[in-house]
């Protein structure tokens, strides 16, 4: 029998979803969750006070994503890239991850989310991982929605490792380098049981992909919102999966123009 599951706590204001067709509902959505320095120094704060509020943004954003339907959900919440930032600054943003995930998961457990994590193992805190292999494993018999967190992750990263492993493959003759198509180097990513990405969302008014699933958005419609991720709630996620739900997806096909009828000649 399947384990009872809490609803999604209601928005603040009372918002409720837009009516999107459920065959319009992107499956995949992936957030660059971006902007919060910029938030905290608008308002003469440390960069880590961003972050901070952050964290409601993206619980808001999550339960938003389960009252529409979406049944996946991927946060950027630490690149390969921002081992650059200060020390002090990835110090914080370690110990803000792991305590994240201990915190909140028996929240995502009891409204039923799967929580699933990418990214590279070397470097990573071993503290941060621990808690993502708990999550993981306390929340693997879940379906309302997977969450996947992107910690220590990049779209090229992974991509390379998973190139590697192809190669350890084909030289131990587990694999044969001409059978390898697409469908079978997906099989060596991160996560491959969870979708291509449907729709690539970015706060703060970039427009850039920062590296981030690179393979799996190859056809993924791309909204970009101004607002800074500490404003961001449901309300901005609904937003764009309505702009999404108005596009045309073609995948590369196209049906043939219309032509006027010429008129006969005699």
């Amino acid at each position: 029998m399947r384990r009872a599951v809490l609803p999604p706590e209601p928005h603040r204001d009372g918002a409720t979803p837009p009516p999107i067709p459920a065959d319009l509902v992107p499956k995949h959505v992936a957030i660059v969750m971006d902007g919060n320095g910029r938030w905290a120094k608008g308002r003469g704060l440390p960069r880590t006070e961003g972050h901070k509020r952050g964290e409601d943004s993206l619980f808001d954003v999550i339960m938003g994503a389960i009252e529409l339907g979406v049944p996946y959900l991927s946060a950027y919440a630490f690149s390969t890239e921002n081992w650059r930032r200060s020390p002090d600054e990835v110090r914080f943003l370690m110990g803000f991850n792991r305590d994240v995930i201990r915190r909140r998961r028996d929240q995502l457990h009891s409204m039923g989310v799967r929580v699933r994590w990418a990214g590279r193992r070397p470097r990573l805190w071993r503290s941060v991982i621990k808690e993502l292999e708990t999550a993981e494993e306390m929340t693997r018999h879940n379906d309302v929605l997977t969450l996947q967190f992107c910690v220590n992750y990049g779209g090229r990263a992974e991509i390379a490792d998973a190139a590697a492993a192809i190669a350890r493959d084909v030289r131990d003759g587990r694999l044969n380098p001409d059978k390898i198509t697409e469908k079978v180097f997906a099989r060596y990513l991160d996560e491959p049981g969870i979708p291509d990405v449907d729709l690539f969302l970015r706060s703060s008014g970039e427009q850039r992909t920062s590296n981030f699933l690179l393979w799996q958005s190859a056809y993924a419609e791309m909204v970009f919102l101004d607002t800074l991720w500490p404003d961001f709630d449901r309300r901005h996620l609904w937003h764009a999966c309505e702009v999404y739900a108005s596009r045309d997806r073609r995948y590369g096909g196209a049906l043939p123009n219309p032509v006027e009828p010429t008129a006969a000649t005699g």
